[in-house]
């Protein structure tokens, strides 16, 4: 999905890529990274903040990336959505926990990435899974592979685990859902609001990644993927 929403601002419109390794149609993976973009672009609305946000579905784009990791060059699909990511003031990034960590497929993904594409860019991570216990892979998984590519990950994380789609109420004391969607979209759009990605200048054979089987940097979507 693509669109713009909020307000016009000075700052100009500031870019959300939302990606999604969710492998079922629909998937919880998808259904947070809405949940998480919603809030995101609502509070930057009250910012007086004008978005614009692409929606990459990982899934669409498996043949893609596996091809171009024997390859070493992107197809025209996967190399839009890189640019897309590349180009974004601000990431939110869902992956489903498969075996302790994030997905094969979102893995693959950020291998075709050139390893400094993604530096100052804001990340917001978040994943899907059966059981509370999966939720640590976020910080032993996620914030470590973001780091390396040299992109700052958000304080807040957010996991939701099957008991987590509910009623939203909570007896516990501890956070529900969406308490924990708000607080870190709030993080992310007070980030986005801060970013000037968007409006740099880039050297467009920066990126380029045909010579350089299985991890340069492409580009990508613009509503990518099935919605």
């Amino acid at each position: 999905m693509t669109g713009s929403t909020g307000t016009s601002s000075s700052a100009g419109t500031k870019r959300i890529v939302a990606l999604s390794a969710g492998l079922s149609q629909p998937s919880s993976t998808r259904l947070l990274a809405d949940r998480l973009t919603e809030a995101a672009v609502g509070d930057l609305g009250e910012r007086g903040v004008e978005t614009e946000v692409t929606v990459i579905e990982l899934r669409d784009l498996a043949h893609d990336i596996t091809n171009n990791l024997v390859t070493g060059f992107p197809s025209t699909k996967l190399q839009e959505a890189i640019d897309a990511l590349t180009g974004a003031d601000g990431l939110i990034a869902v992956t489903p926990i498969f075996t302790a960590s994030y997905s094969g497929l979102f893995k693959s993904f950020f291998d075709v990435v050139d390893n400094t594409a993604l530096t100052g860019l804001p990340v917001l991570i978040a994943a899907t899974g059966g059981t509370p216990r999966h939720s640590l892979a976020l910080d032993h998984a996620l914030r470590p592979l973001f780091s390396y590519l040299r992109a700052p990950v958000l304080p807040t994380s957010v996991f939701a685990a099957a008991e987590d789609w509910g009623s939203g109420s909570a007896d516990d004391g501890f956070p529900t859902l969406p308490d924990r969607i708000h607080r870190a979209a709030g993080e992310l759009a007070a980030a986005v609001a801060a970013s000037t990605r968007s409006g740099q200048e880039r050297d467009p054979f920066a990126l380029a990644t045909g010579f350089s089987p299985g991890g340069a940097g492409g580009s990508a979507v613009g509503g990518f993927g099935a919605q």
